[in-house]
């Protein structure tokens, strides 16, 4: 098999910008508490389309991107909030909390620790996970 065919052969890794912007896309559709159908249906998509948006498997073009801003409304902005760079220096630990804030996980901890309205409870809170967490000082 000559070299072309192996490459042509490789899974192609979706690009690390078009993972953040789709991660983006996923937390912040997750924060509306919209599904991936919801957010189609009113981009004129399928869910399946969105789904690999959201993966960065596909890239949103310009135009694209500009109408999924307005439907969850944000700025355009808002999607490359936390690109370091290109991402090819970004260290693995920055991926890592992104792609979790991104999660449904993610998206209900911090929903639930923000309507905690007591500061001082926050505070509370984020000290008890550092204490109980492994990397803990």
């Amino acid at each position: 098999m000559s070299g072309a065919a192996v490459i042509a052969l490789k899974k192609k890794k979706p690009n690390p910008i078009d993972r953040h912007v789709g991660a983006r896309v996923r937390m912040r559709r997750l924060m509306l508490d919209m599904t991936q159908t919801q957010l189609g249906d009113k981009l004129g998509l399928t869910f399946q389309q969105v789904q690999k948006y959201e993966k960065g498997t596909n890239r949103i073009g310009a135009s694209r991107l500009q109408h999924i801003a307005e439907v969850l409304q944000v700025p355009v902005a808002f999607f490359f909030e936390g690109a370091v760079g290109e991402m090819k220096s970004a260290e693995p630990r920055a991926l890592f909390v992104a792609e979790f804030l991104a999660s449904s996980e993610g998206i209900a901890l911090v929903k639930a620790y923000m309507s905690i309205k007591d500061t001082k409870t926050r505070r509370c809170i984020v000290q008890l996970v550092e204490q109980i967490s492994p990397r803990a000082s």
